[in-house]
């Protein structure tokens, strides 16, 4: 019979101990993070319909990148790519019983059928956080604010990463001294979206089919590229202020060409990214207007970000700040070196889990002593608990520290941490 390999679906990943050793890691500090400035964790379903997205998030997004299916009844359904529909249908349907402002944040998986690249993956985690029913800058800066204490969490500074923030209404105004058209500008800020995918023909040929003049364009790239003009927007100019009264104002920039690609921004937006350049967005959000009314609810406006768990790896990893995690092991190895003391050594497994002693119990007392300790050895395992008859008619345990080769005998009745643990 030929043996056939089969490889985990493309974009998706494998996780053994040391993986999600890292992961859980890195999930508790989102945690921490997050409940530090008094958000809640929430989930939602992993499967959505298709309406839920449907002209509220990028035309990209649903039809090119979405992963769907149908039910038995024929019905469209989508594995939720993005959080942000999710959690404003869930305020929505309990708009008038949430405390307003309502803080949420999520750590789940997110689906996108897209090619996988640096960074980017089919199957990925996401961090979303959002407030809903606090529509100031001050709500806008805290959640900038969280996200640069979440990067210097992580031991990266302003000199790694930098916070670019700008809002979509300022920009619309330069769109409208520019005489582009208003019916433009949805499209036209979905083209800046992608301006650094873009090369130089094709960023002015796309913008040439818009209806763009020679002039207007290289006017609009004076405009992308002056970073001096904050201070017309009240709102960006109170986030600012805001930012640097709670000591982060190091972490972030004004950048007019940041304007997310998703529709349903409205004023601010913001984007992390990498200070050399080598990395594309490492997390990005902004305030959404209109989102939880269109979805039955109260009209409260929504400020939020997320970033995935694999770019965050990967930079981390990039500029040499990826802690060295594994996966926990066991307090003791309990080796039987006779198989006739097989059942009484169970009884004392037992006796150390009750004393809250991790016990890894290795279940062939056939197998030589010396691999039994090769075993231990190879996975970190700190100490081995060695029993056979002799110990058994005794009454003790023999512990061998790994580390050094000492070893002791301990009591039956005296099994504690200390004792074990030396």
């Amino acid at each position: 019979m030929v043996k056939t390999k089969i490889n985990p679906v493309k974009g998706t990943r494998d996780f053994y101990p040391d993986d999600l050793a890292f992961q859980n890691w890195l999930f508790k500090r989102i945690r921490a993070i997050s409940e530090s400035f008094g958000y809640q964790e929430y989930d939602g379903p992993i499967l959505e319909p298709i309406e839920l997205y449907l002209a509220k998030t990028s035309e990209e997004l649903i039809k090119q990148q979405a992963f769907t299916l149908k039910d038995g009844k024929g019905r469209e359904l989508v594995m939720r790519p993005e959080m942000t529909p999710t959690v404003s249908r869930m305020v929505a349907a309990k708009s008038y019983e949430l405390p307003v402002p309502t803080r949420l944040f999520n750590i789940g998986p997110r689906f996108r059928y897209e090619a996988p690249q640096k960074g980017r993956l089919r199957e990925f985690y996401q961090w979303d956080m959002d407030m809903f029913g606090a529509d100031t800058p001050e709500a806008d800066a805290e959640l900038i604010a969280i996200a640069a204490e979440f990067f210097k969490t992580l031991g990266l500074t302003p000199s790694d990463v930098v916070i670019k923030i700008n809002d979509r209404s300022l920009i619309e105004t330069k769109f409208a001294l520019l005489e582009i058209p208003e019916d433009s500008w949805l499209e036209l800020t979905n083209i800046i979206d992608r301006k650094e995918k873009l090369s130089s023909g094709a960023w002015s040929e796309s913008l040439a089919k818009l209806g763009l003049s020679d002039t207007q364009i290289t006017e609009l790239e004076t405009v992308l590229r002056d970073y001096d003009f904050s201070f017309e927007s009240e709102n960006l100019t109170r986030i600012f202020s805001t930012l640097e009264d709670l000591g982060y104002r190091d972490y972030v920039e004004f950048d007019p060409s940041v304007v997310r690609g998703l529709l349903y921004y409205t004023s601010t937006v913001f984007e992390a990214k990498d200070r050399h350049g080598e990395f594309r967005s490492l997390l990005g959000g902004g305030r959404y207007a209109s989102l939880v009314a269109e979805y039955g609810g109260r009209d409260l406006s929504g400020v939020g970000f997320a970033t995935s768990d694999i770019i965050i790896q990967e930079f981390l990893a990039h500029h040499n700040k990826l802690p060295d995690i594994k996966a926990k092991v066991a307090d003791v190895l309990l080796v039987v070196v006779e198989e006739g003391a097989v059942r009484d050594a169970l009884k004392v497994s037992s006796m150390l889990r009750s004393a809250k002693i991790n016990t890894e119990f290795y279940p062939d007392a056939s197998v030589k002593l010396d691999k039994q300790l090769s075993f231990a050895d190879k996975k970190g395992i700190p100490y081995v608990v060695i029993f056979g008859k002799d110990e058994m008619e005794k009454g003790v345990i023999t512990v061998k520290k790994m580390e050094t080769g000492e070893q002791k005998k301990v009591t039956i009745e005296q099994l504690d941490r200390d004792s074990i643990l030396f």
